[in-house]
């Protein structure tokens, strides 16, 4: 183990702020994190054990008790369930004689759940030792258990088992068109570092992660801070169950997204730049890694960029399983070595980011856009969308519907022209922004993908008619109360009251007392939550309690009220006493 872990350490270079890195070698050398591995490493890289201990605890894919030598991760999201995974399950336990949640006796395989991986649109899907399984199915199964039983290397086995589809059913914009290699910088040096923020600036580029700020205004406060050391993130780990499109995007046009940081950090003035990469998709790491040293070897990345004097470089960082990493604070927080918890702000990251330094963070989709703009111009982004949504947006679709897959539309296409396309029928609803976002119903498909009306990272999740509501919001609350880091109460102990109150209710033994506290419970984490997983965990639970409150009804056990009980005013009080600042109160109250 010492030379093991020396060897590994040197390939780190002894820096602390990539354990993440060196614990994801020790989890596939020893199928856990040991506690000699522990106590050496705290030693070697100066830090607490403590801080290991709670790294090792914080991220899933990383565990302190002895996994399978195959590993085995079944994807829980509702695009899986939908698409039978409980039966597959099922059919899986009984080929490997094992449980979920088990490690079999002779330690050959383990088998778990993971929150989502990425594959929405090829489920039932699963990771194997950290590698992507699309569409499973029984024979696959047969093959895979085979395999297993074999004890045949991953790196043996059928290609086949594991090859992902893009499967890109529309462009516009962006994606009919990308630029070619080098075409983005040598645009942003023949304009200039001024003129080209100006673009960017001109065509209105707004954040394509969910949020929605303006990226030269981001570029431009990160830019004037007076920090010799500045950084670029791209954030690739849309952990968000239904999306995908990142996956996509860095698969195929990934020499376009590298562009894009390499142009951000000209104009903000960083050298280093950081793609930090969800560990589901592990198996675009190698490929992305190539495509880094081919733009090194062409002089696109290192010292002397296009011979214009330009330093900048792009490292790879690899997430362990943690949704709340997507939130950019936590991102960095990651980035650093330690649980993804997401910081106070201010200091907002432009100012105060990686390392303590300025730090600009954009998603794949703002950097890929970003390039392009550079190249053709902000006119031309701006001439497409809304008054107040310029550009297109690429959504990740999936659930039920002919076409899953990635579709690029302009800003200001409706609802209804998206399910068209896709050809999802008899639909009940959709969930747009996934389980952090909003669903609509078939009432509201007039409604148009925009910052100012339908607003999403890039998720949209279609059910029909034969779908249950209370199925999807189970499934939405139990990965929110799964993902929680657990930093603040309202959202550590208010996740898993929500999904206890739902259960209850779904399960028919609550009351309109019941559904007065899941709205009162469902406020208080949206006020109180210290970060965006916490403020949006019941947007499940309240956006469709407001669409169907008959169906939460319905649900109720029968029991006799007084005279007068109106369901609808108690929801209300719920909601005014949940603004108020004594949560203990509030829960009181609402239980009177």
């Amino acid at each position: 183990m010492k030379n093991f872990m020396q060897a590994a350490l040197t390939e780190i270079a002894y820096q602390p702020q990539r354990l993440l890195e060196i614990l994801r070698k020790i989890q596939q050398q020893y199928q856990h994190i040991p506690p000699q591995a522990i106590d050496y490493l705290a030693d070697e890289l100066k830090i607490p054990i403590t801080q290991i201990v709670a790294v090792a605890e914080f991220y899933s894919f990383f565990h302190l008790t002895p996994q399978g030598h195959y590993q085995i991760l079944l994807s829980d999201s509702i695009t899986d369930r939908m698409l039978g995974k409980a039966d597959l399950t099922t059919y899986l336990e009984q080929k490997l004689q094992l449980k979920l949640g088990q490690v079999r006796a002779d330690g050959l395989v383990s088998l778990n759940n993971t929150s989502c991986t990425g594959l929405c649109d090829q489920g039932p899907a699963a990771l194997i030792n950290g590698y992507a399984l699309p569409n499973l199915s029984y024979a696959s199964i047969d093959a895979i258990t085979a395999l297993i039983e074999a004890q045949k290397p991953i790196s043996e086995w059928p290609p086949e088992l594991f090859s992902v589809a893009d499967q890109i059913c529309k462009v516009d914009l962006l994606l009919s068109a990308p630029i070619e290699k080098s075409t983005g910088l040598y645009a942003m040096f023949a304009k200039g570092l001024t003129a080209s923020l100006a673009e960017i600036d001109l065509s209105d580029l707004r954040g394509r992660g969910g949020a929605g700020f303006k990226t030269a205004q981001k570029w431009q406060f990160c830019a004037e801070e007076t920090s010799q050391q500045r950084y670029v993130v791209c954030n690739a780990d849309e952990g968000e169950p239904g999306t995908f499109k990142d996956r996509v995007l860095l698969h195929r046009y990934a020499d376009q997204v590298f562009e894009g940081m390499t142009i951000c950090a000209a104009i903000i003035g960083a050298q280093q730049g950081f793609l930090y990469l969800r560990g589901e998709y592990l198996y675009l790491y190698q490929q992305l890694n190539a495509v880094l040293q081919q733009r090194r070897d062409e002089g696109l990345l290192g010292d002397n960029i296009v011979n214009q004097g330009l330093a900048f470089d792009i490292e790879i960082r690899l997430g362990a399983g943690a949704y709340i990493c997507g939130e950019e604070s936590a991102l960095i927080e990651s980035l650093e070595g330690k649980p993804g918890i997401p910081r106070n702000r201010p200091p907002y990251p432009v100012s105060c980011g990686y390392l303590n330094q300025p730090t600009v963070v954009n998603n794949v989709e703002t950097f890929l856009a970003a390039a392009a703009i550079v190249v053709n111009g902000g006119a031309w982004f701006a001439n497409v969308g809304t008054e107040k949504s310029a550009g297109s947006k690429i959504l990740s679709i999936s659930g039920d519907c002919e076409k899953p897959g990635i579709y690029e539309y302009p800003f200001g296409t409706s609802i209804a022209q998206i399910l068209n396309d896709c050809g999802a029928k008899n639909v009940l609803g959709v969930q747009i922004g996934g389980p952090s976002g909003c669903f609509i119903s078939n009432q509201e498909f007039d409604r148009q993908i925009a910052f100012e009306d339908l607003a999403t990272g890039g998720s949209f999740i279609v059910f029909n008619q034969q779908r249950k509501i209370l199925d999807i919001v189970q499934n939405f609350t139990d990965f929110f109360a799964h993902e929680s880091c657990g930093f603040c109460t309202p959202c550590r102990v208010g996740t898993s009251l929500l999904k206890k109150q739902l259960d209850k209710i779904a399960n028919g033994h609550g009351s309109a007392g019941d559904v007065v506290e899941l709205d009162a419970i469902s406020q208080l984490l949206k006020n109180y939550s210290h970060c965006g997983l916490g403020q949006t965990a019941a947007n499940p639970v309240l956006t469709t309690l407001q669409r169907y409150p008959e169906l939460y009804q319905q649900q109720l056990k029968n029991i006799s009220y007084e005279p007068g009980f109106d369901l609808d005013a108690a929801l209300e009080t719920a909601r005014q006493l949940a603004h108020r600042n004594d949560a203990a109160a509030h829960l009181q109250q609402v239980e009177e």
